[in-house]
């Protein structure tokens, strides 16, 4: 049975069977033409956002980062569809509709799920677009390699299916750890990726290299695979994954993090990073054209440890993109510039994102989109 919630209470029981249908077999799977992965900059059908409870690790500040969520949802749900996921969605409706302008309570969708945590780019649908529709490929989540738990999350695409609030045919791709945070897609056949967290313990073990990639360009439909070998943000518990360092842009652009202190603890790898980068090249033979983001300044937790604050997690939505800030009006604007160069269309929206860096994530982290004609309801 197919339930949407807009902006309604309505519960549905708990999942009472195993949505895993196969792939595409036989002759349907031969008229699959033009299958890939959608660049993020791409026309959208909508945002998930996982919304954060008394239940999460959020609790000793969960009024700080529902204020960030409420921002991120207005953001989103001015410019397309947003399916919030929730526990408790009579009274995520009630925030909403306290604090939400009435015009764009249209575009929001509230879907009932248990979770462990609020971050959809790792938990949410990977969604290939094809000549016959959308493949919404649900890989497995662990968790990052088991740091943290994650049975609730791992099971929160089976209940967007099973509440039918999107159009495409499931995958099952659940004996593979693939987390959306750890690819970036320019949609033509070229993804990015860093060493660090694909070949990291609790992944995919006892996977090479090699049989790895040989499974993204599978699953994914991709040409090739760029593998950045060096990068990573101090706190961050993902295993450097590639959306906080560096990030395909429209016209074969890399925006990614620059760190010019040499005496950062960041600089030697992100200018091992810089140099691997200035070494790739586009399918056709040409250098990238590289857009240095600045390091943020240092950020600390109650008890010292460094934060993984990083410009370069930013979402690319219909005719905006929005920017994390961290409460430094300098290096923000700084960021905000260096963005509005790759999306001179786009309205650079920033979006204090302290809060969401107490928990080792940030805006990108928290979001996961939908290519146009995913969602059942489009805006």
């Amino acid at each position: 049975m197919a339930i949407h919630y807009k902006l309604t209470t309505t519960i549905i029981e708990d999942l009472t069977k195993e949505l895993r249908p196969n792939r595409l077999a036989g002759p349907e799977q031969n008229e699959i033409r033009s299958t890939y992965l959608p660049a993020e900059w791409a026309r959208q059908s909508g945002v998930q956002l996982t919304w954060p409870h008394e239940g999460t690790d959020w609790r000793p500040i969960l009024r700080e980062v529902t204020e960030c969520y409420i921002r991120m949802a207005l953001e989103i749900a001015q410019r397309e569809q947003l399916i919030i996921v929730t526990p408790s969605p009579d009274a995520v409706n009630q925030l909403l509709r306290e604090r939400l302008p009435s015009r764009v309570l249209p575009n929001i969708t509230l879907v009932q799920a248990p979770t462990n945590d609020t971050w959809a780019r790792d938990h949410g649908f990977i969604t290939l677009q094809t000549s016959m529709g959308h493949l919404l490929l649900d890989f497995q989540f662990n968790g990052w390699g088991q740091k943290f738990p994650a049975e609730l999350d791992n099971q929160i695409c089976r209940r967007m299916m099973e509440q039918g609030v999107l159009n495409g045919q499931y995958e099952d791709h659940l004996d593979f750890v693939l987390e959306g945070g750890s690819i970036e897609s320019d949609g033509k056949g070229t993804l990015l990726t860093t060493s660090q967290c694909l070949l990291a313990p609790n992944r995919n073990q006892p996977l090479s290299q090699a049989e790895i990639e040989e499974r993204l360009k599978r699953h994914l439909f991709a040409e090739r695979i760029l593998w950045l070998d060096y990068g990573y943000l101090a706190g961050d518990d993902t295993d450097s994954h590639i959306d906080t360092l560096a990030r395909f842009c429209p016209n074969d652009t890399i925006a990614y993090v620059q760190c010019q202190d040499p005496n950062d603890e960041h600089y030697e790898q992100l200018r091992l990073m810089e140099e691997q980068l200035r070494t790739f090249r586009t399918l056709d033979g040409r250098p990238y054209r590289l857009l240095p983001l600045p390091m943020c300044s240092p950020q600390y937790d109650a008890d010292g440890q460094r934060l993984p604050a990083t410009y370069a997690n930013f979402l690319i939505i219909n005719g905006a993109v929005l920017l994390p800030t961290y409460r430094d009006p300098a290096l923000d604007e700084k960021a905000r510039r260096q963005l509005q160069e790759a999306f001179p269309k786009h309205e650079i929206i920033g979006i204090d994102c302290r809060p969401l860096i107490e928990q080792h994530g940030s805006l990108h982290c928290c979001t996961m989109q939908f290519p146009a004609g995913t969602l059942k309801v489009e805006s």
